[in-house]
């Protein structure tokens, strides 16, 4: 029986370490409040997908949508504050 085996190493650029860089745990970081406002964005989305929303669902909607936007400018305000300016 013959076994098939690679001959050569993997093709890859870098090895995959299985863990995050420091630099993408601080992005990660920085995201965090986006990212859990999209959460509850969608959890207030997915209670309503199977019956009619009612006014308080509408409300809660409302509100999630504008916890993302608010976490959004936030984060793009910080990122335009942090970057070196033009000349």
């Amino acid at each position: 029986m013959k076994h098939i085996v690679a001959l050569q190493a993997a093709v890859t650029a870098t090895a995959f370490e299985g863990e995050p860089t420091d630099a993408e745990l601080d992005a990660i970081e920085r995201e965090m409040p986006v990212i859990q406002a999209e959460v509850e964005l969608l959890d207030a989305q997915i209670t309503v997908l199977d019956r009619v929303p009612s006014q308080l669902d509408t409300r809660r909607i409302r509100r999630a949508r504008r916890r993302v936007l608010a976490a959004r400018r936030e984060l793009t305000n910080r990122g335009v504050a942090g970057s070196p300016e033009v000349a």
